[in-house]
């Protein structure tokens, strides 16, 4: 299709498309009474208007049962969890029983390397993207320290070549290679947060195996933004929040996978608590651990139903749209953020470079060439909420579920402005 820069242009988009009226399940800030632009669903995913309904299901539950809640509730809150599981499994491309929801997403990684970062004689070293999220390089290095390692050997930082701003494939093969007789594991971030590149984690993921290491996936950025088959990968674990592409709410719980093949595998340790107990047993209150026969057994604590309501609400709407759509939308909406960006260059004289490569999800990263931080600042102060980066680069994810095609081009017009007024400089 050949785009155009008109309003009339992104109006006939919009018309034809399909999930257009979900925009109207999602608040929006305002400003100057108008719903704002919004372009950081990678960072907090907007609300979802069923949300308040889901949470105060057991507000209500919780103020007319009190602690009979738990089994006599609408949606009985011992269980409550469970219904997250089967939508949730079908967004990562995982079996029911290979995903639970726990905790949050470091906390999920660092009991997951309990199981899963097991070094033994020479083979002790963890693989990753150089400047991994920070969370992810703090995790690594004092799991590293933990087990009395130095992170400066035992840490295998996979670089972008010069002058380039993505990664190649090949070279995390090479990396894996090279030292295949001294990883233990291999953990990456399935889909980049500064340029949004979406790693090849089927091919990474069989070259880590073959190698003789455990492979695991930080998918923060991944969950509901591209296709996962995480089963079919034959990834060994993964965790993702779900406060970004999945509109639970700020800081909200996370989603674990752990594959089929390790789930009762008597060898494999894990930081136990009792709501990893079977069901039958639990109120037992028996001292041996009998442990569930699905990832729930990496569950420590009974979940905390009024942070899973939202992720609920969520997952529902999810369910209604499905995967493959979403991803018709994405791919097509970034497309035309992309000729944008592109137009607004062209004719304000200006020069970006969008650093995201083609395997990418809905986010573009735009390194501003001749711009700064007062450009995002103008953006923001029209109604546009990107999301900064330094040194100056902006982040755009325009999240298919409510962001519009009319959005893109008034995006267009507010940047356009901005450049010609000299806020960039």
């Amino acid at each position: 299709m050949e785009f155009k820069n008109t309003e009339a242009f992104a109006d006939a988009l919009d018309r034809d498309d399909r999930l257009a009226a979900y925009r109207q399940a999602f608040h929006f800030p305002q400003h100057e009474g108008k719903d704002v632009i919004y372009f950081t669903g990678n960072s907090l995913g907007l609300q979802p208007k069923s949300a308040a309904r889901f949470v105060n299901e057991i507000l209500d539950d919780w103020k007319e049962l009190a602690v009979e809640g738990h089994f006599k509730a609408r949606n009985p809150w011992w269980t409550y969890h469970e219904r997250l599981i089967p939508p949730l499994a079908r967004v990562v491309g995982a079996l029911p029983e290979e995903v639970t929801v726990m905790n949050t997403l470091t906390v999920n990684l660092h009991l997951l390397m309990v199981s899963f970062y097991r070094p033994q004689g020479r083979r002790f070293k963890i693989l990753c993207e150089e400047k991994a999220f920070p969370s992810d390089q703090y995790m690594l290095q004092s799991q590293l320290r933990y087990h009395g390692f130095d992170p400066a050997e035992a840490l295998i930082e996979v670089r972008k070549r010069p002058g380039e701003h993505a990664w190649h494939t090949d070279d995390f093969l090479s990396a894996i290679t090279a030292h295949a007789d001294e990883l233990a594991l291999v953990l990456l971030g399935g889909v980049n947060y500064y340029n949004g590149q979406v790693l090849d984690m089927e091919t990474i993921t069989r070259a880590g195996q073959d190698a003789g290491a455990l492979v695991g996936w930080d998918l923060a950025h991944a969950a509901g933004n591209v296709r996962l088959a995480l089963h079919d990968w034959g990834v060994d674990f993964a965790a993702w929040c779900s406060y970004k592409y999945m509109n639970s709410g700020p800081g909200n719980a996370s989603g674990v996978f752990v594959h089929q093949r390790h789930l009762n595998d008597p060898r494999i340790p894990r930081f136990e608590g009792w709501w990893g107990t079977r069901k039958e047993t639990r109120f037992l209150m028996r001292p041996e651990f009998d442990p569930v026969s699905t990832a729930d057994a990496w569950q420590l604590s009974n979940p905390p139903v009024l942070a899973l309501a939202p992720y609920l609400a969520s997952l529902e709407l999810f369910e209604e749209v499905g995967m493959e759509a979403l991803l018709a939308k994405r791919n097509r909406l970034t497309a035309y953020l992309e000729f944008i960006l592109g137009e607004v260059a062209r004719e304000a004289g200006s020069r970006f470079e969008i650093i995201t490569p083609a395997d990418r999800g809905c986010q573009l990263s735009v390194l501003l060439h001749g711009e700064g931080r007062p450009l995002f600042d103008y953006l923001m102060e029209h109604g546009v909420v990107p999301d900064w980066r330094e040194p100056n680069v902006i982040r755009l994810a325009p999240a298919p579920f409510y962001c519009s095609f009319r959005d893109m081009f008034q995006f267009g017009q507010v940047l356009r402005e901005g450049i010609r007024a000299g806020k960039g400089r």
